[in-house]
């Protein structure tokens, strides 16, 4: 970290040598592997490592990027005389400005743990294996397992700009899953486990396996369930990628190009008063947190909605700047990487947790469906409308309590209609980190259209 700081600052300098107003440099050094298991035999293994500079010009309203792995004296130079020359190159733009420091980024506990890097491959395969094992044993109707995944990241982020913003931090991340496959009476039924944390000894292998075990036998003797307007619990994964969906279409950038069935409607209810949804970067068990974003603004959290109440939109410094009116950067400045400059992002979305229990939904749902799985959410609802029609599996609701398995429905509404009918919010919740990174709760949705026989 000490090392890619002083890398960082010289970059800025060669940027405003070769004849930058400003300049922002990134740097990055990171490692990274992705194993996956199929049959107790290992399918394929990648380990790989990056380190790179990428960096910022800005030279009368005009940004250029060049990036580039050459950390020498020489090689900073040439990637800052291509940022410079980029600049040159493009019109101008009356936003294009480097982000003004912004204050001192206070380091979050945790981040990284130091234990991730005492892991082997070797160790890290054995782990992958337990989950896969763990499914099969779990129950003997499990025949199969489609795919199990290991992933693990550690890296180390410096930034340095002529603003005056500087600073690194260190990150570790992993996390598992894997698709299990249950038949019976000649039905076949998958299910998906899954866990994360700082390092994988924050996996429980027995639990992730046992997990996809019951959720792929649960379904077993699945029907198509009658079409009808109902009440819905979502799961704690389904409610986390409609919230992943709804944190991208309250970015700025999305809002301002009139992608967003939200865009214009600042300080309006959009749901009802359980729901409330925030974006918080500074959160220790979120794996996309980090003491400043992309352009190294502080991170902390920014109330998207309180009590069905829209109250923001998430920016960085550009959208902050196109939208005028005082507005200023939230921190969603994310980077892919340092091949890329930033654009507008959420960090971690959390839907604060209500009072009411599993049994306490399913009870206060009465008769109605709970949906376990979506398919296609993301190409399934339309980003300017909000209008959603998406294929779903779950378990019906009888007299409060759950009940038969279901599948081959559809479940169809729009964005605002949906949060409109939130009754209730669960009081536990759960990271999950497919499609971003979102705590959620399950939700209970008062009415919805069930399409199905």
């Amino acid at each position: 970290m000490a090392e890619l700081e002083p890398i960082a600052e010289r970059a800025v300098e060669a940027a405003l040598a070769a004849g930058a107003g400003d300049a922002e440099a990134f740097c990055q050094d990171a490692t990274g592997l992705e194993l996956r298991i199929f049959e107790a035999e290992v399918e394929s293994l990648t380990e790989a490592g990056e380190r790179g500079l990428g960096l910022r010009a800005w030279l009368d309203h005009r940004a250029g990027y060049a990036y580039g792995t050459d950390l020498s004296e020489q090689g900073i130079r040439e990637i800052a005389g291509g940022a410079v020359e980029a600049a040159r190159a493009v019109d101008p733009d009356e936003h294009a400005a480097a982000p003004e420091a912004a204050g001192a980024a206070v380091p979050i506990p945790g981040l990284a743990d130091p234990e991730a890097a005492a892991w082997t491959t070797e160790r890290k395969l054995e782990l992958a294996l337990a989950v896969e094992r763990a499914a099969r044993e779990a129950d003997r109707r499990v025949i199969a397992i489609e795919t199990t995944v290991f992933v693990d990241d550690r890296g180390t982020v410096a930034l340095a700009s002529s603003r005056g913003v500087s600073g690194s931090f260190e990150i570790t991340s992993c996390y598992a899953y894997l698709q299990a496959i249950a038949e019976a009476d000649g039905d076949k039924q998958t299910g998906l486990g899954f866990g994360l944390g700082r390092s994988p000894a924050a996996l429980d292998p027995d639990a992730i396996g046992r997990e996809a075990a019951e959720r792929s036998t649960a379904l077993l003797g699945a029907t198509k369930p009658a079409s009808r307007t109902c009440p819905v619990v979502l799961d704690q994964t389904v409610a986390a990628s409609f919230a992943g969906f709804i944190g991208g279409v309250l970015c700025a950038d999305a809002v301002q190009r009139g992608r967003s069935p939200f865009a214009g409607r600042l300080g309006e209810e959009i749901g009802s008063s359980p729901l409330t949804l925030a974006d918080d970067g500074a959160d220790p068990a979120g794996l996309n947190s980090s003491p400043f974003d992309g352009e190294g603004t502080p991170t902390g959290r920014t109330t998207l909605i309180e009590a069905g109440r829209l109250g923001a939109y998430l920016h960085d410094s550009y959208t902050a700047r196109r939208e005028g009116g005082g507005a200023r950067s939230t921190a969603n400045a994310a980077r892919a990487g340092y091949r890329s400059a930033p654009s507008v992002s959420t960090s971690n979305l959390v839907i604060a947790p209500g009072e009411l229990s599993f049994e306490g939904l399913l009870r206060e749902a009465g008769d109605g469906m709970y949906v376990t799985d979506v398919a296609g959410l993301h190409s399934g609802v339309n980003p300017v409308s909000g209008t959603f029609s998406v294929g779903a599996s779950g378990r019906a609701i009888s007299g409060g309590e759950l009940a038969e398995p279901a599948d081959e429905f559809t479940i169809a509404s729009d964005l605002a209609s949906m949060l409109a009918a939130i009754r209730a919010v669960g009081a536990e919740a759960r990271w999950v980190p497919f499609g971003g990174s979102v705590s959620a709760p399950a939700i209970l949705i008062g009415e919805m259209a069930i399409g199905g026989a």
